[in-house]
């Protein structure tokens, strides 16, 4: 069972595209110092598409070298190929990984059955604590029925990291009986509060990796029981997402931290005219705001 706030970092690279280590030293020290219970690498907004195996596991091993034993690594080992995902899964357990994120596969359109048995053939293979990790977005998205099925049925796969953004999720997950047995991490920062409320064990956010004094004070106000300060601040991180989503997902949370003075290197894409003036708009407004919302 892991309970807690996870931040799901990204990828810093050099002006060749090669990875930059030195700031990833940077980037984990800034959000364990904040108190972050753990990190998440290889997910979403690490931009997994983008890197060589050889770089992912080199990104594992680095990271898992940082981290102390009361600090866990998640590790995303989507892919587009099984042999991919099984061979970065196994990296990650044998660097000390606490549990792997299992993202549907992307590009091509499949039923879910086909996912089903997906899943039961990756997590069998690794014979590992295996996350469903639900990001209809960019990948195939699950059912809750396949979600539930998965979570009886297998034995290597212990819970789901939920990025649907589909708030109906929190209370249908809560609800089946062996539903102790179960890790629920929301994923999709705006149900953040709501998925606390709910009965979820905590969350997996990139909102964590930007600003992560702000996302590990809404989990310290509920875990203290102060729901109403818990969803002041979940208002705080909403107003903050909204900035973040005029960009394609993780640019903004890598534009804002090189305001907050973490460069994590050029985008991976030519930046056009009006992206820029996006950009300088953001980190004026982000560099303005954060002092507001911080304490003292």
């Amino acid at each position: 069972m892991l309970n807690g706030l996870f931040a799901a970092i990204p990828t810093p690279v050099r002006d060749d595209g090669r990875l930059d280590l030195s700031t990833l030293e940077r980037l984990v020290a800034f959000v364990i110092d904040a108190g972050a219970h753990g990190v998440c690498v290889g997910g979403a907004t690490g931009e997994y598409p983008h890197f060589e195996i050889a770089e992912r596991k080199a990104i594992i091993r680095h990271v898992a070298g940082l981290l102390t034993s009361d600090r866990a690594l998640l590790v995303g080992i989507g892919g587009p190929s099984l042999r991919h995902v099984v061979d970065v899964g196994q990296a990650a357990m044998e660097a000390g990984c606490r549990a792997l994120l299992l993202p549907m596969p992307m590009f091509f359109r499949y039923e879910q059955d086909d996912l089903r048995a997906y899943c039961a053939g990756v997590s069998r293979t690794l014979a590992a604590p295996c996350l469903l990790y639900d990001l209809p977005d960019f990948t195939n998205g699950l059912s809750a029925d396949t979600v539930v099925a998965l979570l009886n049925g297998e034995e290597f796969i212990v819970g789901i990291k939920d990025s649907s953004g589909r708030d109906e999720r929190l209370a249908t997950l809560v609800a089946p009986p062996r539903r102790g047995e179960w890790t629920l991490l929301v994923g999709d920062d705006r149900l953040l509060h709501r998925g606390l409320l709910a009965g979820w064990n905590g969350g997996v956010s990139g909102i964590a990796a930007l600003c992560p004094e702000l996302s590990l004070r809404l989990w310290c106000a509920f875990e203290q029981g102060r729901a109403d300060e818990s969803a002041r601040l979940q208002g705080l991180v909403d107003e903050l997402i909204a900035h973040v989503a005029v960009f394609p997902a993780p640019w903004g949370v890598r534009i804002g931290l090189a305001a907050r003075g973490i460069d994590t290197g050029p985008l991976p894409l030519p930046v056009a005219p009006e992206r820029r003036r996006q950009i300088r708009e953001f980190q004026e407004w982000l560099t303005a705001w954060l002092p507001r919302v911080m304490p003292s």
